[in-house]
């Protein structure tokens, strides 16, 4: 495992993307909670935003109409979203695949609609993120079989869309690996890809029910195959432990719902491992969420008003604990880059890891509320 010495940073139209980077998820054109000034004093430079949902609402003709997606969302930074293809294929029951493209019904209202690659590329191209995904086919990463199959479509959905792409000076079109946990399918779909020439290369098809080991393997065999002068991006992953151990493989960018979505739980991250605010003893704790922490949460408040808040599910408390989990993540990517820029990452990943899994393992607060 190597890391990349000279790391640096990816320019977009709106701004630059410092490496490695954890992207927010806006899933509905807002990160939950937060205003998009919030999102950028917490330190993030990327958010993404979602095909699918956008595309049934409010609409891409809409967003278009409205100034695109950044106007429409307040947010002047770089914005990547996704193709939509992991949603779609989520649905199960309510899609059909076939080698042009996939028909599904809406989860909103039942509605027949059918995404193609060149339909992908247009709804994107109309939201005007910084970053787009090409269509791709999301199987489960244990099905040798059905990966086969869906590693064929996903290769030609990728021509297409490189092909069909409508803004390539703006926009800048990544490919997404995909092969489940199958090292010889993960190689041929690294190199069908990078064979594209694109402005950078996605894992996807991870953390979607494979161990963490087997996670961490396919990265050994997947990271080495993409070009290391393109940004490398591990799609839906944000456990902190993760993040490090990709890093190491030489991943670049991340995001994930993880840190958003645990904190409306009142779960939050820390430098120990995962804690459940929801726990009795936290009721009176006079420090903050995380001693050192200088997020809104932490210098303003203590544990037990944040406790108090979450426990009689006042919305505040979920604006404070995403606030304080999201500077979690923005600070270890600050921790990371410094420490790769001084030699001293792999020494860092070894205290981080030390300190975060060994607490995790010791706390019964720190699982999943």
């Amino acid at each position: 495992m190597t890391v990349q010495p000279d790391w640096g940073c990816f320019a977009t139209p709106h701004g630059n993307i410092h490496m490695p980077c954890f992207a927010p998820v806006g899933t509905q054109a807002t990160v939950k909670t937060l205003s998009p000034d919030e999102v950028r004093e917490v330190g993030a430079e990327l958010v993404l935003a979602n095909t699918y949902h956008l595309y049934l609402r409010p609409g891409a003709d809409r967003v278009a109409r409205l100034g695109g997606l950044h106007r429409f969302m307040g947010w002047d930074g770089p914005i990547l979203t996704d193709s939509g293809g992991f949603q779609v294929f989520s649905l199960s029951d309510m899609r059909k695949v076939d080698a042009d493209g996939v028909t599904f019904r809406s989860h909103l209202d039942g509605s027949l609609h059918r995404f193609t690659p060149e339909l992908v590329m247009d709804i994107q191209a109309k939201l005007g993120a910084d970053i787009i995904m090409a269509l791709d086919e999301c199987p489960e990463p244990l099905d040798r079989a059905y990966n086969e199959e869906a590693l064929a479509r996903t290769h030609a959905w990728a021509a297409r869309c490189a092909e069909n792409q409508r803004r390539p000076q703006e926009q800048a079109l990544f490919g997404i690996v995909q092969g489940g946990i199958f090292p010889d399918l993960r190689l041929e779909s690294a190199a069908f890809l990078t064979a594209l020439d694109l402005p950078g290369y996605a894992i996807g098809g991870l953390a979607v029910g494979e161990t963490k080991e087997q996670m961490y393997a396919t990265l050994d065999v997947v990271t080495p195959a993409l070009p290391a002068d393109r940004p490398r991006y591990l799609m839906g992953v944000g456990a902190p432990e993760d993040i490090v151990e990709a890093v190491a493989r030489g991943l670049d960018l991340f995001d994930s719902v993880m840190p958003t979505r645990i904190a409306r739980h009142g779960a939050i991250f820390t430098r120990h491992g995962r804690v459940n605010l929801r726990n009795a003893r936290f009721a009176d704790e006079p420090g903050p969420l995380e001693e050192g922490c200088d997020c809104y949460a932490c210098t303003h408040f203590s544990t037990a008003y944040v406790h108090h808040l979450i426990r009689a599910s006042e919305i505040f408390g979920l604006r404070l604990t995403t606030l304080h989990n999201l500077r979690f993540l923005q600070t270890l990517m600050r921790d990371i880059r410094n420490h790769i820029a001084s030699g001293t990452f792999h020494a860092f990943k070894a205290s981080f890891l030390r300190r975060y899994l060994c607490s995790k393992k010791t706390h019964s607060e720190a699982t999943h509320p």
